[in-house]
């Protein structure tokens, strides 16, 4: 048995570099199928300042930075004490005019001239390195001045960049963007460009990205630890943009392994909630979680986010699944246990399932077949990429109107074939 699983783990780890790896750069992601109609997508509601083939994100991530010979600057996947925030600028196609841009976003066609690529990065601001100096004075805890006034200032200098972004739109929401692993800091930030780019341009997008990308043959259990290391930085980050009352609300997009830094994360916070005496929905102001594709232990997500009352500390959480999903199919193999992202309804069992009934505000949703290795199937499926769009921008729940999911049992739905194509 153990000269099995010699031979065994070492193809499961290169199955899953190769299942997850990315390149620095791709092709604009297919259109949703909700826009597959001249004039369909959204151009009119997109601010006049927003209306051009770049997308200017901004990012806050604790990689640590580098430098090429050109001097120009970049993120690798090494780990840096410090959180730093700054923008990254998208270009999506050779710099297409906007009205060829928003033709390909109603269009099935790709072509050369639809890559994605990162043209600049430009670091803003820069945190203290956590952990934050203190002092024991006659039994009291107390904050190191220097370093706390440097925390207030950065944190400053960042709500101003983040609120003249706010001005820039209608809408006051800001989406974060977790990204899963070996996801290099430019393909993270692509994700999340085209993303946004069908969400009609809509509030204001945040990357925020963690040292994942190691590479090598061990690189998914390196990933993994970096996920924890970054979890107190992406605390730090929530609890700034929940104290600041200019942002209406929070959106969340955790994808693969950036489910469980999030869930992580926000489950550390919705304790701190509970133990202050407030309620974590109206601490966190969350709206909505997304959970694509979430390369989480089902035993684990029971007993450390449902045991904590998890669910009614969000708005509306949405997890997307598929038993299509390989690269999850690899993660079960190596980690012996059932993955989020693969669950079936008789997987939950009874008293979980009973929990979810009275817990109304998760819904799961089925994607079905998936191309491809199937686990990026947020943004590369028209119609799970339709689903996440209304579920972002409007209130309709599954089974509504808007979202005519086919309802399987409980808290369980899935996304039928030609889903909201009749919206064309």
């Amino acid at each position: 048995m153990t000269a099995i699983l010699i031979r065994t783990i070492p193809c499961l780890l290169v199955s899953m570099a190769f299942l997850a790896g990315c390149s620095s750069s791709h092709k604009l992601m297919p259109t949703p199928n909700i826009y597959l109609q001249e004039n369909s997508y959204p151009a009119n509601r997109v601010p006049p300042d927003l209306q051009e083939s770049s997308v200017d994100l901004l990012y806050v991530t604790d990689r640590a930075p580098e430098h090429n010979d050109l001097n120009e600057l970049s993120y690798g996947a090494k780990r840096s004490a410090s959180m730093a925030f700054g923008s990254a600028v998208v270009e999506i196609g050779d710099y297409l005019s906007w009205a060829d841009l928003v033709k390909k976003s109603e269009s099935e066609q790709r072509d050369s001239s639809s890559q994605l690529n990162v043209i600049s990065r430009t670091e803003q601001g820069r945190f203290p390195e956590t952990p934050y100096p203190f002092s024991i004075v006659d039994g009291i805890l107390l904050n190191d001045e220097k370093v706390e006034a440097e925390h207030k200032r950065i944190a400053t200098e960042f709500r101003k960049e983040l609120n003249r972004r706010l001005m820039m739109s209608d809408d006051k929401t800001v989406l974060v963007f977790v990204h899963g692993f070996n996801n290099t800091f430019d393909f993270a930030a692509s994700s999340l460009a085209e993303v946004w780019h069908f969400l009609g341009r809509q509030g204001v997008p945040i990357l925020y990205t963690w040292p994942a990308a190691s590479g090598g043959l061990f690189g998914y259990f390196t990933d993994r630890e970096s996920g924890e290391f970054t979890i107190y930085h992406l605390k730090q980050l929530l609890r700034l943009l929940a104290s600041y009352p200019e942002v209406k609300a929070i959106n969340i997009i955790a994808h693969s392994r950036g489910t469980d830094v999030t869930t992580t994360a926000l489950r550390e916070l919705v304790i701190e909630a509970w133990a202050s005496g407030h309620h974590p929905s109206q601490r966190l102001r969350i709206k909505n979680l997304v959970l694509a594709a979430p390369d989480l232990d089902l035993g684990v997500v029971q007993q450390r986010l449902m045991a904590e009352k998890f669910g009614p500390a969000i708005g509306q959480i949405t997890i997307y699944t598929t038993q299509a999903d390989q690269a999850l199919g690899v993660s079960e193999a190596l980690m012996s246990g059932v993955r989020f992202g693969r669950m079936k309804p008789t997987d939950l069992g009874q008293r979980a399932e009973n929990i979810f009934k009275e817990v109304t505000n998760v819904s799961f949703i089925d994607v079905g077949e998936v191309k491809g290795f199937g686990h990026a199937y947020f943004r590369s499926s028209p119609a799970t990429s339709s689903d996440l769009i209304r579920t972002l921008l409007t209130d309709d729940r599954p089974g509504e109107l808007g979202r005519p999911l086919q309802h399987r049992q409980g808290n369980f739905w899935k996304i039928p074939k030609d889903y909201l194509l009749q919206f064309r």
